[in-house]
């Protein structure tokens, strides 16, 4: 008995899952579409049920009631032309049918009923008359309730004549409906409208915090953006310029430092290139230059590295340019390298930033191959700039170990390639700078493919 609930149970939470799912897929993603369907669902269920309890039970019942009481009438005045045949009594009964119950009457003589002509199918007032009517009728007869939109018309067989009567449709039909619903959609529409008016004056404030914070997130400048709309949503819009000022102006400490750091430390280094000057020529000089040359390399790397590059702005640079000058200065090197560019090659980045993240990918790229390829794609929504090379490559368990500061593969790489350990990280700080990431993957060179993706 267990087994069978736990797997009704599963089953249960599976079909739950698919329909979860199914209406996540069907759903509309953006903010204002949702919120659109939060006020409409609403309003059209209650108008839903409002017009159907008004169609069902007040529109029904009323017109049955009214076509009852007008078959009522006509049944009498049949009645009576049975009991009075006479044409005194006619003019008589004509005369009563129309001054005390609004209806027309009229004797044809020897006239027959006329063949049953089509019924509407969706016509409560011929559904309902027609059977009021041959609840109340022991003779043949027939109507018509479409002939004339104003009139019904009733043809009931006597012994040798036909009596004919009208009715004003008013009298068997509740005529006022269709204002009640024209007056039910036409004030839906206006509320509909009016709530369409506020509900986009209060997500465009939630749009603009949106396009702010991606755009800080790329790294560009945030212009003209102020809190405003609903108070939590300005709560959100100051706690995003707060934490903006707050990083802005790490950062800006941050740089100051290391500016500092970095004239104390290229001062020393000078220094130590002009002692190493007046030693003279020798193999122990010769090789404290080395250090010292491989010491302000990596002093570089470092302040590179801690460097910040938000206060460059962002500018439309040509892409395949800037990939054709790093090929060229990967050929420099001694390197076999090739470059390509697919798409609109304009795209709005940190120039420099970007630069170096590229080039640190190239070097490292011509450190541990001898083959280099840099292709670039620029489609709606990405910049993919993919770096190729042919060499040992890395292993996938470590991939992602490799973006760590001073972490160096040596098993995978080659251990006398010299450097600081820090140009991946450099060339990830810098794609995250604009939004996007970088990614390792298997080259088809039989290296290592580096992949810088960022919006545009």
């Amino acid at each position: 008995m267990k087994a069978a609930s736990d797997v009704v149970t599963e089953r249960m939470r599976r079909q739950n899952d698919r329909f979860g799912a199914w209406f996540n897929r069907v759903m509309p993603k953006g903010l204002y579409a949702r919120s659109l369907i939060i006020i409409v669902t609403p309003m059209v269920l209650l108008q839903s049920v409002l017009a159907f309890v008004f169609m069902e039970r007040h529109y029904n019942a009323v017109t049955r009631r009214l076509s009852a009481a007008v078959s009522q009438d006509i049944a009498a005045v049949v009645d009576l032309a049975a009991s009075f045949p006479t044409q005194a009594d006619q003019d008589r009964i004509r005369q009563i049918a129309q001054d005390r119950m609004g209806l027309t009457a009229e004797f044809l003589p020897g006239e027959r009923l006329p063949p049953p002509g089509p019924k509407p199918f969706f016509s409560i007032l011929d559904s309902s008359f027609t059977a009021e009517l041959g609840k109340r009728m022991r003779r043949p007869f027939w109507t018509d309730t479409v002939g004339n939109s104003n009139l019904i018309e009733v043809r009931v067989q006597l012994d040798d004549s036909v009596l004919r009567i009208f009715a004003r449709r008013s009298q068997a039909y509740l005529s006022n409906s269709l204002i009640f619903l024209v007056w039910m959609v036409g004030t839906s529409l206006v509320l509909l409208a009016v709530a369409i008016l506020f509900l986009r004056n209060q997500i465009k404030p939630i749009e603009a915090l949106a396009d702010a914070a991606e755009a800080f997130g790329k790294g560009r400048d945030v212009i003209g953006f102020r809190p405003r709309g609903a108070r939590e949503v300005r709560g959100a819009a100051r706690a995003f310029l707060e934490m903006k000022r707050r990083i802005e102006r790490q950062i800006e400490q941050r740089t100051i430092m290391l500016a500092g750091v970095s004239h104390d430390m290229r001062t020393i280094l000078t220094r130590f290139k002009l002692e190493l000057a007046f030693l003279g020529d020798g193999p122990e000089v010769e090789m404290l230059r080395k250090d010292v040359d491989e010491l302000q390399s990596m002093l570089e790397a470092y302040l590179a590295f801690t460097r910040d590059d938000s206060g460059e702005p962002t500018v439309q640079v040509d892409m395949a340019k800037m990939l054709d000058d790093i090929r060229l200065n990967a050929e420099r090197t001694g390197v076999e390298a090739t470059a390509s560019f697919r798409g609109n090659p304009l795209v709005t980045v940190r120039a420099d930033a970007f630069r170096r993240c590229i080039g640190n990918l190239v070097a490292n790229a011509g450190r541990h191959g001898d083959r280099v390829d840099i292709t670039g794609t620029r489609d709606n929504r990405w910049l993919v700039v993919s770096v190729d090379d042919d060499g040992p490559g890395i292993p996938a368990d470590r991939r992602e170990d490799v973006f760590r500061p001073f972490l160096r593969l040596d098993d995978a790489r080659n251990q006398d390639a010299g450097g600081s350990g820090l140009g991946l990280t450099i060339a990830r700080d810098a794609a995250r700078a604009h939004g996007g990431d970088i990614t390792l993957g298997d080259s088809p060179l039989g290296g290592l493919r580096a992949s810088v993706r960022i919006p545009v």
